[in-house]
């Protein structure tokens, strides 16, 4: 059983949202140890990054397989342009996945903040209660400039719809 702020996150309100399309999950992408990324990092070479390791890529296989047994088989995934977020997302089977760069991380750039976090911010304002569900793959830095909250490795936020200048969190849950 997963718990969200006191909550059970296996309410069925909050899945039903998410499934509804009047909530979105923001997930921090799944384990990859380590902090921020090594020297020499480049976006399109996975081999500079940090990324998953066989923890990480487990974990994001049982976030695909609690979505599908939630009834979100088909969401619309968008992803930061990491290779450990782009993996996480592959590894949950959930459809084709869309590099998003407002998702990408500013931890090496915290001046990178602002602007990452407001076309975010808009990209969800702008979102209609009546679209698909869908999961956003990200970094931590991302989430709590967002909401607040610092997400572990594979914690994910279920926020409510309409999006408002104060997100709504709904749930907050632990990695399965």
């Amino acid at each position: 059983m997963v718990w969200a702020f006191g909550l059970c996150a296996a309410d069925d309100g909050v899945w039903t949202a998410l499934r509804e399309g009047r909530a979105v999950l923001l997930l921090r992408h799944a384990n990859a140890p380590g902090l921020g990324d090594p020297p020499g990092f480049v976006l399109d070479d996975c081999a500079t990054q940090r990324n998953l390791d066989s923890a990480g890529r487990a974990q994001a296989q049982r976030w695909g397989a609690l979505l599908r047994e939630k009834g979100i088989s088909k969401p619309r995934v968008i992803s930061s342009r990491w290779c450990r977020a782009l993996e996480t997302a592959n590894e949950m089977e959930l459809g084709p996945v869309e590099p998003f760069a407002a998702l990408d991380s500013f931890f090496a750039q915290p001046e990178g903040n602002v602007p990452k976090t407001e076309t975010l911010h808009e990209f969800l304002a702008g979102l209609s209660a009546a679209a698909p569900p869908i999961v956003l793959i990200t970094h931590q830095v991302n989430i709590t400039a967002l909401t607040g909250v610092f997400p572990r490795s594979g914690e994910g936020l279920i926020l409510a719809l309409p999006f408002k200048d104060r997100p709504q969190v709904l749930a907050r849950i632990s990695p399965p």
